[in-house]
């Protein structure tokens, strides 16, 4: 069994989303494992804004060159919050975790909600540390209605 250190891996998190709000790509990048697969997406694929959310993209420098544009085109400030950030499973040199997600703009001076969702990430430790293996961001676009009449609830864990 491999013993993992989740407050690295936490912390690990927090600092992915700092450095991509701040705009700071150049440290984004070393975050990222050569081999990495990155994707976003709403649970529907049906949002106004689908193309500017969507991404799918292998290794690291796809990741760089989207999220390099995206930052380009997203707001400043944005702030990323990951919250609930909980381990699902460990493997050799990958650990994987999930998170909310919260994202914030500011609007007429006043802190705003953008969007909100959950991430799913494999991490793989390196002898530099953790670095993003996987990232699937899913972003909640559909209205809020009482749990039991959500057709997909079940479906949501099969995605991942």
């Amino acid at each position: 069994m491999t013993v993992h250190d989740h407050f690295a891996a936490h912390e690990f998190i927090h600092r992915y989303w700092f450095n991509y709000d701040e705009g700071y790509l150049d440290v984004l990048e070393g975050l990222l494992a050569e081999d990495c697969h990155l994707s976003s997406r709403t649970e529907t694929g049906e949002h106004p804004f689908e193309e500017f959310i969507h991404s799918d993209n292998h290794g690291r420098d796809a990741a760089m060159a989207w999220t390099r544009d995206h930052r380009r085109h997203s707001p400043y400030p944005l702030r990323h919050n990951a919250t609930n950030i909980h381990v699902v499973a460990e493997r050799g040199d990958e650990l994987d975790l999930e998170s909310y997600l919260f994202v914030a703009q500011i609007v007429d001076r006043t802190p705003s909600n953008l969007s909100s969702g959950i991430v799913h990430w494999t991490l793989k430790r390196t002898p530099d540390g953790y670095r993003v293996y996987r990232k699937d961001v899913v972003l909640d676009s559909i209205e809020s209605a009482e749990f039991q009449s959500i057709d997909f609830v079940s479906e949501r864990q099969d995605r991942w």
